[in-house]
Parts: C-alpha cells; sequence; structure tokens
C-alpha cells in the first residue's frame, strides 16, 4: 500500500473542489463576456 494514502492531508470529497472551479471559472469568464457586451452597447 502507498505510504501517502495512509496520511491523507484533505479527507474533503474532489467532487466539491472540482465544483467550486467550475463555478468560479464559468463566473469570471461570465463576468468578462458581460463587461465586453457593455462596452459594444456603449459604442455603437
Amino acid at each position: 500500500m502507498n505510504e501517502f494514502e495512509k496520511d491523507v492531508q484533505s479527507k474533503r470529497h474532489d467532487l466539491f473542489d472540482a465544483g467550486a472551479g467550475f463555478i468560479f471559472s464559468f463566473a469570471f469568464f461570465m463576468i468578462i463576456f458581460f463587461i465586453a457586451v457593455i462596452f459594444d452597447a456603449i459604442n455603437s
């Protein structure tokens, strides 16, 4: 057995970290998109 499997640093499930990363990255790109849409609406 691998020695690192005996002493795990984080006992949380990876699904929560993956979901948080997806939500934060999605929100970041959504904010960039809406800023671009606002600039496009102002300049037109």
